[in-house]
């Protein structure tokens, strides 16, 4: 007789359909399932002129998730948007003194003679 070891995901105590062979897989869909749960949380937070189904909402979110390392190639070129008031204030703060230079690194220790 042989054993057979699977692994499934459960998530908020109910079995998820994806079986997997190996411990590393399932943790990683596990991990994608968090980030789009996040994911999706995040979108329906946002304020949106346009109204969006919630099964919508976390499909996208799940294929967010699911190309996260493409994902986060696009949006490395993106800079946040930060409101006037904002820009404002930052303009009106004293700016911070720069940073010293590094110190050179200390030299290793030498052998001595015998």
């Amino acid at each position: 007789m042989a054993v057979i070891t699977r692994y499934i995901v459960v998530r908020n105590g109910v079995e998820l359909d994806r079986v997997f062979a190996v411990k590393k897989e399932a943790d990683a869909y596990d991990k994608m399932l968090d980030a789009a749960d996040n994911l999706a949380a995040f979108i329906k937070s946002g304020q949106m002129d346009v109204v969006i189904e919630a099964n919508t909402i976390d499909a996208i979110a799940v294929l967010l998730a699911q190309n996260g390392p493409e994902v986060v190639k696009i949006l490395k070129g993106v800079k946040p948007v930060i409101p006037p008031s904002e820009t404002e204030a930052a303009k009106d703060a004293p700016a911070s003194p720069p940073a010293s230079e590094p110190q050179p690194a200390k030299p290793g220790r030498k052998k001595r003679r015998k």
